[in-house]
């Protein structure tokens, strides 16, 4: 069965940093491409940044320059470095590990962790 789990949201303040992690279980973790998704109240679900089983990173354009993608594949963690937070990062983060190397059409969700920056 896989599992997995993300953590490492809370409150922070404007200009500050978050680490999130998304530990993954019950599947090969080293072939499988992974993303990181957040929707905020009343807005739809968008892709923040996704890491191939090759290590390829994308960014959704709001974010590029200041979250950093990057994976463990030894632990089976893919973590999602924010720097330079502002409010709208406010979200939930859920993560997804994708069921090949290079795509994220099919998946298995996070629960999602919430982050908060305070004005």
């Amino acid at each position: 069965q896989v599992q997995v789990v993300e953590s490492g949201g809370g409150l922070v303040q404007a200009g500050g940093s978050l680490r999130l992690s998304c530990a993954t279980s019950g599947r090969i973790f080293s072939g499988n491409a992974m993303g990181w998704y957040r929707q905020a109240p009343g807005k739809q679900r968008e892709l923040v940044a996704t890491i191939t089983s090759s290590g390829s990173t994308n960014y959704a354009g709001s974010v590029k320059g200041r979250f950093t993608i990057s994976r463990d594949n030894a632990n089976n963690t893919v973590y999602l470095q924010m720097n330079s937070l502002k409010p709208d990062d406010t979200a939930v983060y859920y993560c997804k590990l994708g069921y090949s190397g290079s795509s994220l059409s099919f998946g298995s969700w996070g629960q999602g962790t919430q982050v908060t920056v305070s004005s």
